[in-house]
């Protein structure tokens, strides 16, 4: 790997492949050489190159097949970092300046559809009509031991993607960076049920019959938000999105629903929305206040923050291992309260779906599950993700789909 690095005391050049460069500007002359939410692996292999020092008024020229890259020294711009292609998809030129946007992306993704109305805009990808793009890792964490933990701190990190209108070179590659997709169980291939609806334990049952009588086969049983408690909470404690314990109005006998879904063969994921944290009023608080030490007679909440480790320690085994020794097989978050708010913190979507992931995996022989919305680049290792609550009408269906 050291072969494909061009290093100086505050920049870094990484050759990953002929078509893929990272970029690196620390003034601190500290570098991050760990997993981050975006990157998994940056051993590609030896990389065929020419680099020129102090050649022509420039510090670095670095050649491949497939690029030319000039850098003059200094804190990353477009001044003094540039990136010719060597295509021919552009009229004029085919040269990217750092921190410059360009006109040909394809586009990426989008986090959600939740009260999209017709098209949005979408962020940037990794493919383009110009044969190139760029994608910023400058702001996520490391990964250590599979915690996220505060990186060194750069002002730039960074690829640059070189590949052609070769989209597919360039999609393997990415997953070669970013990690690969976890193979779903079989399970989750067949057909699930949905609906945002208040049933009772009775009518989800005959609902369920009346499928099978009908020859429709539902493999995975989804129970949307009104298992939980909503209408009986005292209003002192405030909203009732977020909720734990069942409604025993509407579900009277948990283990026995359950238990009769099991019978069935279905699996089953339920709704939650966690960031009102564990209140006095769930069934789980005697265990959450003993686990963090609250004070339970003045009915001390534990807000919702999986950062801090000991509140997420009691957030899994107290909370929600229990329900899934129920019978429930993985969760549904519907995260929908926004940003952390604070850079040193990882946005909460992020630690919702890479944690609950990997505890999942940790109950199913590495097979993990869970159905949450797209955090960003590097979500794909987190499957499945869904579209958010959207507008249904038939204009909205024929647009081009591109959340994955």
């Amino acid at each position: 790997m050291a072969k494909n690095i061009v290093q100086g005391e505050n920049y870094r050049f990484t050759l990953l492949t002929d078509r893929l460069i990272r970029l690196e500007y620390a003034a601190g002359g500290h570098f991050e050489d760990r997993q981050t939410q975006l990157v998994q692996n940056r051993e590609f292999g030896d990389v065929d190159y020419t680099l020129k020092e102090h050649n022509d008024g420039h510090l670095i020229e670095i050649e491949t097949k497939y690029y030319h890259l000039y850098y003059d020294g200094g804190e990353f711009a477009a001044s003094n970092l540039w990136i010719d292609a060597k295509y021919q998809y552009k009229l004029h030129d085919s040269r990217w300046y750092f921190g410059e946007d360009e006109d040909g992306n394809l586009g990426g993704t989008y986090a959600t559809l939740d009260h999209a109305d017709g098209e949005i805009p979408v962020e940037t990808g990794i493919m383009s009509r110009n044969g190139y793009a760029y994608l910023d890792d400058t702001d996520s964490f490391a990964i250590a031991d599979n915690e996220f933990t505060p990186r060194v701190v750069e002002q730039v990190d960074g690829y640059f993607f070189a590949y052609g209108r070769e989209y597919r070179e360039a999609l393997a590659d990415f997953y070669k960076l970013s990690g690969k997709t976890p193979i779903l169980p079989r399970f989750a291939l067949g057909n699930w049920w949905s609906r945002y609806y208040k049933y009772t334990q009775d009518e989800y049952l005959q609902l369920m019959a009346d499928f099978d009588k009908e020859q429709v086969p539902i493999n995975v049983s989804v129970i949307d938000m009104d298992w939980h408690r909503t209408t009986d909470v005292p209003s002192r404690f405030g909203s009732t999105w977020t909720g734990y314990s069942w409604d025993r109005n509407l579900f009277p006998d948990p283990d026995r629903f359950l238990t009769e879904l099991k019978k069935q063969h279905r699996h089953v994921t339920i709704n939650t929305h966690p960031a009102g944290g564990i209140r006095a009023f769930e069934d789980s608080y005697p265990a959450v206040a003993k686990h963090l030490g609250l004070d339970s007679e003045h009915e001390e909440p534990a807000p919702f923050d999986l950062d801090n480790q000991k509140f997420r320690k009691a957030y899994f085994e107290d909370v929600h291992h229990p329900l899934e020794k129920q019978g429930i097989d993985f969760w549904w978050m519907d995260w929908q309260q926004g940003t952390s708010r604070n850079k040193e913190k990882v946005e909460p979507l992020w630690n919702l779906n890479h944690y609950h992931y990997l505890d999942n995996a940790r109950s199913h022989d590495g097979e993990g599950l869970i159905l949450s919305r797209y955090a960003g680049p590097g979500s794909h290792r987190y499957p499945i993700g869904f579209s958010g609550d959207t507008i249904y009408y038939m204009g909205l269906v024929k647009l081009p789909t591109i959340l994955y």
